[in-house]
C-alpha cells in the first residue's frame, strides 16, 4: 500500500523559514517524480515544486529562489524548504508521486494528505 505522508506545517511569520517532509512508503520514490502542491479555498491546486528521478528540480515562479526541493534518498522522503515565506505562501501543502515523468494528470498519481501552512504576523 502506497502512504505519502506530509509533516512539517506550522504557523509562521513572514520571512520566517519552515521545512515540511513527505515521508514515502510502498514505492521506491527514486523511481517517480515528487511534487508539492499548494491548495488555498477557492483556488486551483497549484503545483509549487517538482524533483524527478534524475533529482532534476522545477518550481513555480511564486517560490523560485526561496523554496527548494530535495531527496533525503537513505530515508525515502522529499523536503521542503521553504524560505522567506510571504502570506501568500499560506495553504495546505500536499505531496504527491508518479511514475516516470513529472505529468501528474496520469491515472495513476499517489496523494497525501496534507499539512497546513500558514504566514502571517
Amino acid at each position: 500500500q502506497v502512504q505519502l505522508v506530509e509533516s512539517g506545517g506550522d504557523s509562521v511569520q513572514p520571512g520566517g523559514n519552515l521545512r515540511l517532509s513527505c515521508q514515502i512508503s510502498g514505492i521506491i520514490s527514486g523511481r517517480h517524480c515528487m511534487g508539492w502542491f499548494r491548495q488555498v479555498p477557492g483556488q486551483e491546486r497549484e503545483r509549487i515544486a517538482s524533483v524527478n528521478s534524475a533529482s532534476t528540480t522545477s518550481y513555480a515562479d511564486s517560490v523560485r529562489g526561496r523554496f527548494t526541493v530535495f531527496r533525503d534518498r537513505n530515508n525515502n522522503r522529499v523536503l521542503l524548504q521553504m524560505n522567506n515565506v510571504k502570506p501568500e505562501d499560506t495553504g495546505l501543502y500536499t505531496c504527491a508521486a508518479v511514475q516516470g515523468v513529472c505529468d501528474f494528470t496520469q491515472d495513476i498519481v499517489y496523494w497525501g494528505q496534507g499539512t497546513q501552512v500558514t504566514v502571517s504576523s
